[in-house]
Formats: structure tokens, C-alpha cells, sequence
């Protein structure tokens, strides 16, 4: 895999939005920024908010697409051609049902499983898929037909926030070995039985 350039955290733009499980992304984007001390300003023309810092001796953007969930893609791909960055260079991170809350999984490629952002950023790339993703579980409401309100109106516990938060958690070192380029040792990391993880 090549190096890490681009980090993207799906979600819906507004306060509204800010607790709900679809926003697992943003919430995770926004305290990894700040963990890095990476300011995040809108940009009108990548119809977002972005940033970028050098970690670990590499050059990384972070990216909020401010489009609403069902757009992300045309954020991510006006970043990603601005700054010719592959899909194979970008990791998305999102809300996943099929995981229950605290449990979260890195996968490289796929398809979008009926999640709406990444199907919006496979389209923007040609139906290329082979970006990284870091799936955040926020658990499923047992009936189809409740869906869209449980994932963009009803708003996560306290705990559950906690739970999710530490689920996502990447430590310095899965960091770097994901900006470098090494998946492997990243995913062997961050899915190690110590760290509370189950490999996918």
C-alpha cells in the first residue's frame, strides 16, 4: 500500500448532527485533529473542513466533507484531485451497523454495504475502491425500516460516545505504521486481542 496522505471523516454537517451515529467519523476526525494539534478550516472549494500537519516525518490532510453524507464524495474527490492523491492514499472513517457500539475494524478496500458516504466516495474515485477504511461500530436497531432515524436523529449515550471513542482509538504507533504505508502491521496492531479487537 502507499503512504497515508489523506484522512477523511464522514458525517452529517450541524450541531444537530454532532451525537447522532452516523457522525461516528466526524467525532472521530475531530478528536484526532486535535490529539495532533491539527487546525481544520473550511474550504469552500473542497466543500469541507480540512487541515494538515506533519506526523511521524509525513505530510497528512484531514478532511470533514460538509456536503451531508449522501454528497461526501464530491469532497473527497475535489481533494483528492487538488492534491493528486490515489484512493489507494486515503483512509474514510464511518459509522458501520454491522458492528455492535465499542467494537471498531480496519479494512483495506471493499464494497460500500449499503453505507451511503462510501458508496458517494466510490463513485467520485469511478467505482475504485481499494481506499482504507476505519469502521466504527454504532450498532443496528434490529428493524430495517428504523434506520434513518436511528443512524441521523436519535442521539448516543454517554457511554456509548465513551465506548466508541476508545473502540476507534489508533496509538502512536498504528499511526505511523498507517502513514508509511504498513496496513499489515497496522491492522495486526490496532486488531491485536489486547487492544479489545476482533480482526475482520
Amino acid at each position: 500500500m502507499a503512504d497515508l496522505r489523506l484522512i477523511v471523516g464522514l458525517g452529517n454537517p450541524g450541531r444537530e448532527y454532532a451525537s447522532t451515529r452516523h457522525n461516528a467519523g466526524e467525532r472521530w476526525l475531530r478528536c484526532f485533529s486535535d490529539r495532533f494539534e491539527i487546525a481544520l478550516g473550511a474550504e469552500s472549494r473542497f466543500l469541507g473542513e480540512s487541515g494538515r500537519a506533519e506526523l511521524f516525518g509525513q505530510e497528512v490532510r484531514v478532511l470533514f466533507p460538509t456536503t451531508f453524507m449522501n454528497a461526501s464524495g464530491e469532497s473527497i474527490g475535489a481533494t483528492a484531485r487538488f492534491f493528486k492523491i490515489a484512493p489507494s492514499e486515503i483512509l474514510i472513517v464511518y459509522d458501520d451497523v454491522a458492528f455492535p457500539v465499542g467494537v471498531s475494524k480496519i479494512r483495506l478496500g471493499g464494497g460500500h454495504n449499503g453505507h451511503n458516504g462510501i458508496k458517494s466516495a466510490i463513485g467520485a474515485f469511478a467505482g475504485t475502491s481499494d481506499f482504507a477504511r476505519l469502521r466504527i461500530g454504532v450498532g443496528h436497531p434490529g428493524d430495517p425500516d428504523r434506520m434513518t432515524p436511528y443512524l441521523t436523529r436519535a442521539r448516543m449515550s454517554a457511554d456509548d460516545l465513551d465506548k466508541e471513542r476508545a473502540s476507534a482509538w489508533l496509538d502512536d504507533e498504528v499511526v505511523e505504521f498507517a502513514l508509511s504505508g504498513h496496513w499489515q502491521k497496522a491492522m495486526t496492531r490496532f486488531h491485536a486481542p489486547e487492544e479489545g479487537q476482533v480482526d475482520a
